[in-house]
């Protein structure tokens, strides 16, 4: 006859598991969001984890929609963004007992972009926005060759996407309705976007300076008819020569503590903003953060 077993080591084991989960918990950071942060965010995570072996940080891309989204659902610490967040989504977000925190993380340069086969080099906002509004069709209207232009962006769900909006095909006019072109093709990464630049003579596209690779040709972009033509670089973001840049963002639920705080703080120090400029993007100092 098996004698019962008792109930103490049991339930000892059981309690050590319910803490090591709490600690695992206390020590793991959800971060989800824009795709133009998320190679950021990915080498960040590995410099810091190296360093601090007992936190675990979980990056994904998505979107900063998705990202926003994830944090009004309470699902994610920390959500990337690559625009501010919309009053809608703030209002979602009080809806649901979520106060967004906003902090400035990097700057970016949005650029314009060729394939290098394509002879022109320089355009005004305007110019632009007219070719991603179909008003200008033909590389020709612009100095170019005969050819019919293709218009390359990300998805709607994309920071990027809606920032271009904003403030290049409606010039950062709220009353502009100006929306681009139907024939415009939607990609959904910067990647995409890139590889389609790069095998299309004809093709135009955007993306995040970051993620521009050498063999394809940026556009100097000057503000107006008549302005300078400013080619992008951290030099002439930091200037604000450059018309098309814009800060980059994390948002947390409310201000941040425990390990979310003291990997915020050291995302904005020298050595966390030093990876920043080795990837492409423009760093923030300290003071910057909100």
């Amino acid at each position: 006859m098996d004698l019962p077993q008792p109930e103490g080591p049991i339930n000892a084991v059981t309690l050590l598991g319910s803490i090591s989960i709490l600690i695992l918990e206390r020590n793991y950071i959800e971060n989800k969001g824009s795709d133009t942060i998320v190679n950021l965010a990915l080498a960040w995570a590995e410099k810091y984890q190296a360093e601090h072996p007992e936190v675990r940080i979980s990056v994904t891309g998505g979107g900063s929609g998705t990202g926003i989204a994830s944090l009004i659902n309470k699902t994610v610490d920390i959500a990337n963004a690559s625009r501010k967040i919309k009053d809608e989504e703030l209002s979602q977000a009080k809806s649901n007992g979520v106060d967004p925190v906003e902090h400035i993380i990097a700057r970016d340069a949005i650029v314009v972009i060729v394939n290098p086969e394509n002879p022109v080099s320089q355009l005004t906002l305007k110019q632009i926005s007219d070719i991603y509004s179909g008003k200008i069709s033909n590389w020709s209207e612009v100095g170019g060759d005969d050819r019919p232009i293709v218009r390359l962006s990300r998805e709607t769900n994309s920071g990027t996407h809606v920032y271009f909006l904003e403030t290049v095909l409606r010039l950062g006019s709220k009353e502009d309705k100006t929306l681009f072109s139907m024939d415009t093709l939607l990609l959904p990464s910067s990647e995409g976007i890139v590889a389609e630049v790069r095998q299309n003579p004809n093709a135009i596209g955007y993306d995040g300076l970051g993620y521009v690779p050498k063999d394809l040709k940026m556009i100097a972009i000057a503000k107006e008819a008549g302005g300078a033509y400013v080619l992008p670089s951290i030099a002439t973001v930091n200037d604000k020569s450059y018309p098309i840049a814009r800060d980059l963002y994390m948002y947390t639920n409310g201000e941040p503590t425990g390990i979310v705080k003291t990997y915020l703080d050291w995302i904005l120090s020298s050595e966390a903003q030093q990876i920043v400029a080795d990837l492409g993007f423009v760093p923030v100092s300290p003071d910057s953060s909100s």
